[in-house]
Formats: structure tokens, sequence, C-alpha cells
């Protein structure tokens, strides 16, 4: 294991360090609340809502979230959904051709897709058998070169979230960026890793509206990180990259916590539900532990089983193709009724 020597000048690229990035005009004048005749952006000037373009920065929804979670609003970077906050790592941080970055399959696919499409080498360390990271395994496939290493924790598609320790391990010992991608940490019961951005200056969250804020159709993520790290990102985000009716729709529901957290608890009650009705059923064979809104478990046979489902109109996933889950079927935790149909369905089928 390497001592921690993280310095961002030096993991940056060297074009995006040089880069003076575009300033749109809603950069260069920020309204201050007055009643303006705006004639600076080429705008239609009928009023219809969404006429105008909207703030580059999203400072009142960063303001919200920011006050939510203890933090600045230089710490927050927003995206069209998660995956613009992935691809803007990629970007800012990974040299194509030269670069590499480390994923721990079984693990969220757009990774390695990023990868590809960004010309980055995709180190795979696979997951231990009780889906834990691989440190040695991890730490062995580092070099000069490696700058991302990407931790979805609760994981998907198994579920569980990874062990504090071994995690902590890989932000002292890799110098590059760790990107904790904790999409599902609103279903567990431990806390973020965003209590420790202070203490790690090479550590990335990334969150999302997609699944505890039930928002997955307006395409907002989310990335903390350290100031010096969102500047970065911020040089090369798109100007407008997070539209008018996501900001107002993100600013309503963050701003509901009340709704969100009803409703996060009764999903985790039906996932308990779930999960115990899943223990009687005879073709499971085994339940993996789950922090997250679904539940991973092993079937005698994952291919007829998910037929099976969809001829019977239930559509789950098959992840038998991912390593380490052979026979393996996904299920998200529905409503009460479609999770009670699914348990009636399941224990009739031979």
């Amino acid at each position: 294991m390497m001592g921690n020597k993280f310095d961002i000048a030096t993991l940056v690229r060297s074009s995006v360090r040089d880069l003076k990035p575009y300033s749109s005009a809603r950069d260069e004048y920020v309204s201050n609340g007055a009643d303006m005749i705006f004639l600076d952006a080429n705008e239609n000037p009928y009023e219809n809502g969404v006429n105008r373009y909207p703030d580059p920065q999203q400072r009142n929804l960063k303001a919200v979230l920011a006050g939510q979670k203890g933090l600045a609003s230089q710490n927050i970077l927003l995206g069209n959904g998660s995956d613009e906050v992935l691809d803007l790592l990629f970007r800012g941080f990974c040299e194509p051709g030269l670069d590499n970055i480390i994923t721990l399959p079984p693990t969220y696919g757009m990774y390695q897709v990023l990868s590809g499409i960004n010309a980055i080498e995709n180190r795979e360390v696979l997951l231990t058998r009780n889906f834990e990271p691989d440190l040695s395994g991890i730490f062995q496939a580092i070099d000069g070169r490696t700058k991302l290493l990407f931790i979805c924790s609760p994981n998907n598609p198994t579920g569980n979230r990874f062990s504090d320790e071994k995690i902590e391990s890989l932000l002292l010992g890799f110098n590059g960026l760790v990107i904790i991608d904790e999409a599902y940490v609103d279903f567990s019961e431990h806390e973020s890793w965003l209590t420790k951005l202070k203490q790690f200056p090479n550590l990335v969250v990334t969150q999302t509206l997609s699944k505890a804020f039930g928002m997955a159709g307006i395409r907002l993520g989310i990335c903390y990180a350290s100031e010096e790290i969102i500047g970065i990102l911020n040089k090369i985000k798109p100007p407008y990259n997070v539209n008018a009716l996501t900001q107002q729709k993100a600013l309503s529901r963050v701003s509901d916590r009340a709704s969100v957290s009803s409703e996060v608890t009764r999903i985790l009650e039906e996932r308990a539900t779930l999960l115990n009705a899943l223990g009687a059923v005879d073709f499971v064979k085994k339940i993996y532990p789950t922090d997250a809104n679904f539940v991973l478990v092993k079937v005698d046979n994952a291919e007829k089983r998910y037929q099976q489902l969809l001829d019977l109109n239930f559509v789950v996933r098959n992840r038998s193709s991912q390593p380490l889950c052979e026979n393996t079927l996904r299920f998200t935790v529905g409503t009460s009724e479609e999770n009670r149909k699914l348990i009636a369905t399941l224990n009739t089928m031979v």
C-alpha cells in the first residue's frame, strides 16, 4: 500500500488545467432580483415560462442541498443525471489513450461504457465472494497512470454496502480520486461518506434524485467534492447542462423532506416483507444482504424464472451475465400492492 500523496495539480489533465472555460450570458450577469430587461442572450423575449436560459450554476437548488448536507455550494456540482457527472470526471482527469481507471465488478455498467467512450483503460478487480473490495488486488492494479477508482456503495447489482475500513484504506492508499457512488445511500442505515468529505481531499461522492427521491425522469445527478475538484468540473461542464424544468422540480422535491422520508420508510418496510417472503420460495437458493431498494437472489435457473415472470407480466432483471452473479435475479421493491402480487405469483411458479 502506498502512502497518500494526493496532489490535484498533478492529477488534472494539462489541457483542462490550461483551459479558459466558455462564459455564457448568465455567467456574466447574475440577476440580483431587480426588474431588468434582458437583451444579452439572444433569447425569445415572449414569456412562456421557459424562454429564458436556466441558471448555469443552479444556485437556488445548490443552496438548499448545501444547507441539508452541511457543505458549501462550492462543494457541489449538478449534472444531467449521475452519468454526466461521471463522464465529467473522466474528461477532467483522464488522458485518452494513456490513463486508466479501476472498477470493482459486479458493479454499475456505465463505468465501463464511459471508459470506452473516453478511450481510458478499465482495470477490473473483481469483488471477493462475499462482495467486498479485494484490497490486495486493487493495490496491485494501481500504477502511475491510474487516475480514478469507482466504488458503488451500496453496490449495484449486489445491494450490499462495503466496509468502512476497506474504503478508508483505499482513500489513504490511493493517490487518485476515489469516487463513491451513493445512488442508493438513502436506503441504508449507515451514514453517507459525505461526513468524511473534509477529511479526505481525494474523496468524491455522487448521489442522485432518481432513486429515493423518485425523480428518475428529470435526470438530476449530484457530485460532492472539494472546491478544487468541483472547480475543475465546472470548467468543462456544458454551460446549461441542467434545464430550468429539472431545476424547478428538483428544488420542490428536495425541499419536501417529509414526503421523501415517508416514501423511503414505506420502501424499507416493503423490502423487509419481500425478503421474508422470498425466503419461503422453493426455487430461491440464496438471498444476498441489501442496503438498497432492491434485492439480489440466487435461483435454480435464472433464465427460466426470468421468462416465467415476464410471461406473468413481471419485469425483473436477470443479472447472471455479471461476474460472481450466476443464476441471479434482481428484484426492485415495488408498492405494497405490487409486492403482494409478486409474492403470490412466486409461490405458484414450478
